[in-house]
């Protein structure tokens, strides 16, 4: 909590001074541009051609006189939310862009644009959304982001209830070049805990557990009060290559897309994916280490990670061995699209079946980009496949936002098949679609405050209809929410 609040303290006081190259008026202004009009009057002067010549120097002076005030090396160029440094040690730096002004930042792991970077060490597109605060302090480069949401919850029918509760995350980063690479430090902490430990209505929703005996059901489980506390050092292997070691406890190996809060295409819904434990429960794992190389626009990456879901105690830091193994290939082909696949084995994953391994598989594109002048846009498209006691269960979720001004809507469609939505183990394949907008209104330089709502239809297949008081059962939320940008 105290590194959290570190950064978040000095991206507001740090303000060093930005090492930018400029050509501006007045920075070069050499003696000889003077000196040819000099000479060009000195034929007219006939009478006393010596004394011109005497002159000439005293004239040739006055050059220097006016660039008497030199331009330091390192300038402060005024930003629109205030002055965002960029060390020059960089190399070679990617074109990035905060609080509304042009800047160079280069990836933690490799020689590409930042903005590449998600949760973990997950790529997304080029062109994604990078919101955070960013300043310097001596060698290091400070960022801090944070959301906060409170929201009222209603899910229908017999298995529905209601719930309002507090949600989201702060995020702190520090990093510093470290040999021709970078070193990195990750904090990431989350109010979820205080929602207490079964979490919030969520129909369809499975995985986890609120007292170590029950699973949860038709809940979404809070996280981990603590959600990453992660290190990283690159080096480059070429111009457009490097070599990366990642370790968390907890982090994220390297298994699925970004984690659903992380991918711009949903990070506006306050909703957890029911394809959460197909697709991305990993990015809380109790101990992480990741290693890869990047070639060009390709990543390999290889994790060995505790296997184990977290438990009901939110509060804690949890260890255990590094007994699961997870591979993951990417590729961004262009600036708006980043594509991954990934396979992981999972040892003794589920805390409620001890004993019983699985095998998961995940394949993602995810894309973003300008749909119009104004109007930004972005869209993830994921597939995953749990292997338990050689049943393959498959998920799928498209999601899809847009936003223009201080709009943003956003969508999300799912189908899983799902095993532990009631106690005969059988597969039931289910499906949601959710719909939602929130506008945002700025209250402070680096301060909004948003309010917003979404509605969801579940359906189930005709075995579940009892349970669930019909087809399709409804789910509705509002939300207000503070970030900090």
């Amino acid at each position: 909590m105290k590194l959290s609040v570190f950064l978040l303290s000095t991206a507001f006081v740090a303000a060093p001074a930005l090492s930018q190259p400029m050509d501006m008026p007045g920075m070069h202004m050499p003696a000889p541009t003077k000196k040819a009009p000099a000479k060009r009057q000195a034929p007219k002067k006939k009478p006393s051609a010596t004394k011109p010549a005497a002159k000439k120097p005293a004239a040739a002076k006055a050059p220097p006189a006016h660039v008497e005030a030199p331009i330091p090396p390192a300038m402060t160029v005024p930003m629109d939310h205030g002055s965002m440094p960029v060390p020059e040690v960089q190399a070679p730096m990617a074109m990035s862009e905060h609080a509304g002004h042009a800047m160079q930042i280069s990836g933690a792991l490799g020689p590409y644009a930042m903005e590449r970077e998600s949760s973990g060490t997950a790529w997304q597109p080029d062109a994604s959304q990078h919101l955070g605060l960013m300043s310097t302090s001596g060698g290091w480069t400070l960022m801090a982001h944070g959301v906060v949401n409170l929201v009222a919850d209603h899910q229908s029918g017999p298995r529905g209830d209601d719930k309002i509760f507090a949600s989201g995350m702060l995020m702190g980063m520090a990093r510093r070049p470290l040999g021709n690479g970078t070193l990195q430090f990750r904090a990431s902490l989350s109010p979820d805990p205080l929602m207490g430990p079964s979490g919030y209505p969520l129909l369809l929703a499975s995985g986890e557990t609120a007292n170590g005996v029950d699973r949860l059901t038709d809940r979404q489980h809070p996280h981990d009060f603590v959600m990453e506390l992660s290190a990283s050092a690159s080096q480059k292997i070429g111009p457009r290559s490097s070599a990366f070691l990642y370790a968390g406890l907890p982090g994220e190996p390297a298994f699925g897309p970004p984690a659903f809060m992380h991918r711009e295409s949903i990070m506006d819904s306050p909703e957890a994916p029911i394809t959460h434990h197909w697709l991305d429960s990993t990015h809380i794992s109790f101990g992480v280490v990741t290693a890869g190389l990047v070639l060009d626009r390709v990543k390999v990456e290889v994790s060995r990670f505790n296997g184990r879901e977290p438990d009901q105690h939110r509060w804690d830091i949890e260890t255990g061995s590094l007994d699961s193994t997870a591979v993951r290939l990417s590729w961004s082909p262009m600036r708006t699209l980043a594509l991954q696949g990934s396979w992981g084995h999972f040892v003794d994953p589920e805390q409620l079946e001890p004993g019983v391994d699985q095998k998961r598989l995940s394949a993602s594109a995810m894309w973003a980009g300008e749909v119009a002048p104004g109007w930004k846009g972005a869209a993830t498209l994921a597939w995953g496949r749990k292997t338990v006691e050689h049943h393959n269960d498959d998920a799928f979720a498209a999601e899809a936002s847009i936003k223009h001004d201080n709009w943003m809507v956003f969508g999300r469609g799912e189908i899983t098949e799902n095993r532990e939505l009631v106690d005969d183990h059988a597969a039931y394949r289910v499906g949601k679609l959710s719909l939602g907008a929130v506008r945002d209104f700025r209250i402070g330089e680096h301060l909004s405050l948003g309010a917003g709502g979404l509605v969801a239809v579940n359906f189930v297949p005709n075995a579940l209809q009892p349970l669930y008081g019909g087809h399709s059962p409804t789910g509705a939320m509002g939300f207000v929410r503070l970030r900090l940008n």
